[in-house]
């Protein structure tokens, strides 16, 4: 018996030291392949990966690996700073690796096939990073593969029908790569996947009817591709799908009635496509949606009366559609509700007063629809309200007072609808307002004058009103501004210098007021430092053109084309209109695109400062209907991305500078009725203009005027009559030549170019430049008689 038990124990011991010693040899084995691979690097030194060296025990003392039983179980390096590739990762030498995570680092190139290799594989993560190439057909192999991350890298091409084999799989994340192609029906076969996630990609087709087969997805996200044909009905079958997302898509068709069966779904989001059709009904059953996005579609009919009911309901978007009809009262319900958006549509009636119950309400945007009536007292109530836009409706009646108490408000826009009355001053004591906008209303009385420090207005457009009297100083307090538009009211000031303090000030706009006096700015302080359009045209400015107010406006002097927007929660765009080209022109989100001076129709006199061909970032700049005199600055040819340059009906005298002709941005030129002279420049693009630019200037000479320029080398040689008789006669042949080739419109250009061809390879272009020559003068000769004939015809009339 004791002998017996001896064996035993030394056969216990045989079989431990001898599966300590493979075990040891297989490590050993696995920790050289590891360091063949980090051999590969280009940042040898990366500290994460400093305990990687032969002397040291990989299971014990190396970053991210995990060891079990002796053998490399899981390597997670995530966020190492690896710089390398994947094509001498030792997938032979790593048999019972399961966990696999290379995430967010810096590893390039593909994925090779020998992934395959890893066929103990649960866990893979190699999202992102920049990999590219296609997704390896072999991974399809890797049958224990649970979870695959490979989001957010350059991967492209299809996706291979293995990765359907994979039954195991729950997860799958593919999102934000190139990845091309249709999305393979195989996908069907993973009845335990719970997260699909393919968005951000460029996949086309139809979205799988087989899709609805898995019956544990809970995730299925596949915006921002370009998937086409209807939203299969099969998806109302996912019975445990709590976030659906095919926004981004170019999906049609109406939205079936199966998806109102997902009782689970908290997130839908639809949002621009081109679905069409009515909102079904059956959305009303979702009772656990908080976030329902529709907008920008083509939806039309009116909003069902069941949206009302989804209590739960946080975030609704309805924009940009075709939906008609009242607001449902049944919205008064949705009392956990913080953004409501049904802007462009073609919804009608009045506020109902029952969106004031909407306590939780943040945002409320219903611009561009058929509202109308008077903007409800209780709106004041919704204290949490941050954006309130209503423009481009038809409300009337008064602003009301009660809105000046909601304190978190950021953006307030009733811009173009039909209010009057006064502004209530205590709108300036809306600390938090960042974007206040009441353009195109019918609003009297004066501004408020109560802009309090620390005010956090950034736009203020209160343009095409019937508000009066001064601007008030108390906006120097709102030292965020960036955009101020007062014009066409009738305010009646001198010119605001001290609105030159206001650092981030981009627009000044005071159009068509009663604005008067000179402009005069003094001192060494900078003002003005970041304006990039100021429009003070139709006011009764007078004496010189501001050269002060030019030397300082720095934002002119650079083209920066890296000037970004100001944000206002996306919810809100800058728009202003200018005259350019002769039109006007309403430009949106102009802070960063537009450079404009427009001082016209005022009762400037003196000259044109030189100093405005140092703005080099104009592209429109238009001192028309005024009094200047003078010449124009040979400087403005330094303005080279000018569009508009407009010096009309003003008293400008001498010569149009040769300079102006390198223009090449110049679009519009309009010099008419002025006292010019001298040839007109010649340029790439003063040839596109026509008379009508330079009309009222009895001097000037040349293309395209009537008259012909003394600089015109034709009309410099001397010619005799006799001379030029004799060459008529001697020419016949040319002419008579020159008529046969080109007779016609098709042969005759044929025959043309033949012609021109065979001088051309004979070498004789003297004898063309000759033919070409006489045929020139003998139109000059035609010209010059019909105007002698004209001239005798009027001396002789003149007698009686």
């Amino acid at each position: 018996m004791m002998m017996v038990s001896r064996k035993i124990v030394s056969s216990l011991q045989f079989f431990t030291l001898f599966y300590l010693f493979t075990a040891a040899f297989a490590s050993t084995e696995e920790a050289t392949a590891l360091l063949k691979w980090k051999a590969t690097f280009k940042n040898q030194n990366n500290s994460f990966l400093a305990s990687w060296t032969p002397s040291s025990n990989a299971c014990k003392d190396w970053y991210g690996v995990v060891c079990f039983n002796g053998r490399v179980n899981t390597l997670n390096i995530t966020n190492a700073s690896v710089i390398g590739t994947l094509y001498a990762f030792p997938f032979s030498s790593l048999p019972f690796l399961e966990n696999l995570n290379l995430s967010n680092n810096n590893i390039s190139g593909t994925i090779p096939p020998e992934i395959g290799n890893l066929t103990n594989l649960v866990y893979l993560d190699l999202n992102t990073n920049q990999i590219s190439g296609t997704i390896p057909p072999q991974i399809g192999s890797l049958a224990k593969l649970q979870i695959i991350r490979i989001f957010n890298n350059h991967l492209n091409g299809f996706i291979p029908e293995e990765i359907g084999y994979l039954r195991s799989l729950t997860k799958l994340s593919l999102g934000i790569n190139f990845l091309s192609g249709s999305i393979p029906a195989s996908l069907g076969n993973m009845t335990n996947l719970s997260f699909l996630f393919l968005y951000e990609n460029q996949l086309s087709g139809s979205i799988p009817e087989e899709i609805g087969y898995l019956s544990s997805l809970t995730e299925l996200h596949l915006g921002n591709n370009s998937l086409n044909g209807s939203i299969p009905a099969s998806l109302g079958n996912l019975n445990k799908l709590s976030s659906l997302y095919l926004y981004n898509n170019q999906l049609s068709d109406s939205i079936p009635e199966e998806i109102g069966y997902l009782s689970s779904l908290t997130e839908l989001h639809l949002g621009t496509n081109s679905l069409n059709g009515s909102i079904p009904a059956s959305l009303g059953n979702l009772n656990k949606l908080s976030s329902l996005y529709l907008y920008n579609n083509q939806l039309s009919d009116s909003i069902p009366e069941e949206i009302g009911y989804l209590s739960s309901l946080t975030n609704l978007y309805l924009g940009t559609n075709s939906l008609n009809g009242l607001i449902p009262a049944s919205f008064g319900n949705m009392r956990n509700l913080q953004a409501l958006f049904l802007n462009d549509n073609n919804l009608i009636g009045e506020i109902p007063s029952f969106v004031c119950n909407l306590t939780s309400l943040e945002l409320l945007y219903m611009p561009r629809n058929n509202l109308k009536g008077k903007v409800p007292q209780c709106l004041g109530n919704i204290s949490d309200l941050q954006v309130l836009s209503m423009s481009s409706n038809s409300f009337s009646g008064e602003l009301p007072s009660s809105i000046s108490n909601l304190t978190s408000l950021q953006i307030l826009d009733f811009g173009r609808n039909n209010l009057e009355g006064a502004i209530p001053q205590c709108f300036g004591n809306i600390s938090s307002l960042q974007v206040f906008d009441m353009q195109n209303n019918k609003l009297s009385g004066t501004l408020p004058t109560n802009f309090s420090i620390g005010c956090s207005l950034i736009s203020l457009n209160l343009h095409g009103n019937e508000l009066a009297d001064e601007i008030p100083r108390s906006l120097d307090n709102c030292k965020k501004l960036q955009v101020l538009d007062l014009g066409d009211n009738q305010l009646n000031d001198t010119f605001p210098m001290w609105l030159g303090t206001l650092p981030e000030l981009r627009v000044l706009r005071l159009t068509s007021n009663k604005l008067h006096g000179p402009i005069r700015l003094s001192g060494a302080e900078i003002m003005f430092p970041d304006l990039r359009i100021i429009d003070l045209s139709r006011n009764a400015f007078l004496q010189d053109l501001p050269t002060s107010l030019f030397e300082h406006l720095k934002g002119m002097r650079t083209v920066d084309k890296t000037m970004e927007e100001p944000s206002y929660h996306r919810y809100y765009d800058d728009s202003v209109v200018v005259v350019t080209k002769g039109l006007e022109l309403e430009i949106v989100r102009i802070l960063s695109l537009y450079t404009v001076i427009d001082l016209s129709s005022n009762k400037f006199e003196g000259h044109i400062p030189s100093v405005l061909g140092d703005l080099i970032a104009i592209r429109i700049l238009n001192v028309s209907h005024n009094a200047l005199q003078g010449y124009i600055p040979s400087s403005l040819g330094s303005l080279s991305i000018l569009e508009s340059l407009d010096l009309s009906f003003s008293q400008l005298s001498g010569e149009i500078p040769q300079q102006l002709a390198s223009l090449t941005f110049l679009e519009f030129l309009n010099l008419s009725h002025n006292y010019l002279q001298g040839c007109i420049p010649q340029g790439p693009q003063f040839c596109t203009f026509e008379s009508n630019s330079y009309e009222g200037n009895d001097g000037l000479r040349g293309y395209p005027v009537s008259k012909g320029c003394g600089k015109d080398p034709v009309s410099e040689t001397n010619y005799t009559v006799s001379a030029l008789e004799d060459q008529e006669s001697n020419s016949k042949f040319f002419n008579d030549f020159w008529k046969a080739a080109l007779m016609g419109y098709g042969s005759g250009l044929c025959i043309g170019i033949s012609i021109i061809y065979f001088l051309i390879s004979t070498g004789n272009l003297r004898w063309l430049a000759r033919i070409i020559e006489e045929l020139e003068h003998k139109i000059i000769m035609q010209r010059r008689k019909k105007q002698r004939g004209q001239r005798n015809y009027r001396r002789r009339n003149n007698r009686f």
